[in-house]
């Protein structure tokens, strides 16, 4: 049987509505042991915006523990230019959202960030990286500011806390979510989540419409894309026979004799002739968009 997929922000979203799928998943990837949670809240996914054209932060899910540390987990799909510095933006809009001016610096709480990835970040074996703020040897400079990155698509090699959990983004059917053979009760937890939404008509629907969408933009952005390349294609070959009009024309060559040698219709060549006649000063590109 077909299932959600967890690869779907909405589908994502709604499982880390459970506090102890949460738990769980803060703990294997962020290697803190269960009973040190106490307690892990959703909070508001909107950053705050001090000044009007200053850009709205808007992350996925947004945890806090117990300690008042704060978690972004963000799940990106495709392949994003620049998302280096996106990740960067919102680590560091998190970071300094709540001290107000005149405030101490110890106020400053610490900031994670996970990214969990369907591309890869780079050729490496590595599929859970862990980044921190350290000199050159090594030598950790805070820890205030956290980075994880998480890679969906490397081979596991089976020593990982998040293996299952990679797993379990990568189902595709109910007979996937069988094959995870674990003993976490997070994960076990999480896959008869899965199981329910799957079953569940108003949130089947909802996933269902979300892949047409999906299926009908990408269609969309096929379509625009082949029109692109056969406009671009198009114009190559009109400002090709631009250039080849201005040759003959310095040749003397009349419009009909060089329509003749080019084996081009009469009409087209006589218009960019009679451009290139009255504006001498343009350039073959300025005459194809006149065109």
């Amino acid at each position: 049987m077909g299932i959600v997929s967890l690869k779907y922000d909405y589908i994502f979203k709604y499982l880390m509505t459970n506090e102890k799928v949460r738990k769980h998943f803060l703990s294997d990837v962020l290697d803190i042991p269960l009973e040190k949670i106490k307690s892990v809240r959703l909070a508001n996914t909107f950053l705050w915006k001090k000044y009007y054209r200053q850009k709205q932060g808007i992350l996925d899910v947004l945890l806090i523990l117990n300690d008042d540390s704060k978690i972004n987990i963000e799940l990106q799909v495709k392949a994003l230019k620049y998302w280096d510095r996106r990740s960067l933006f919102y680590l560091s809009k998190m970071f300094t959202e709540d001290l107000l001016i005149g405030e101490n610096y110890t106020k400053l709480k610490k900031c994670i960030n996970i990214s969990i990835l369907d591309f890869h970040l780079d050729k490496g074996t590595r599929y859970h990286h862990v980044y921190h703020l350290r000199n050159q040897d090594g030598e950790l400079f805070s820890d205030l500011l956290e980075v994880h990155i998480i890679e969906l698509g490397k081979k596991l090699n089976g020593t990982e806390h998040v293996d299952d959990w990679i797993r379990l983004f990568n189902a595709r059917n109910e007979e996937d979510l069988n094959m995870i053979k674990t003993e976490n009760t997070g994960i076990l937890e999480a896959i008869k989540e899965m199981k329910q939404m799957s079953l569940g008509r108003s949130l089947k629907a909802l996933y269902d419409a979300h892949m047409k969408e999906i299926r009908d933009r990408n269609a969309r952005d096929d379509y625009v894309r082949d029109e692109g390349i056969a406009i671009g294609q198009a114009q190559g070959a009109r400002q090709n026979l631009i250039s080849m009009v201005r040759k003959k024309m310095a040749r003397d060559m009349t419009a009909a004799q060089i329509a003749d040698l080019l084996e081009e219709e009469p009409i087209l060549v006589t218009k960019i002739y009679d451009f290139i006649h009255e504006h001498p000063d343009w350039d073959d590109d300025r005459i194809c968009r006149h065109l």
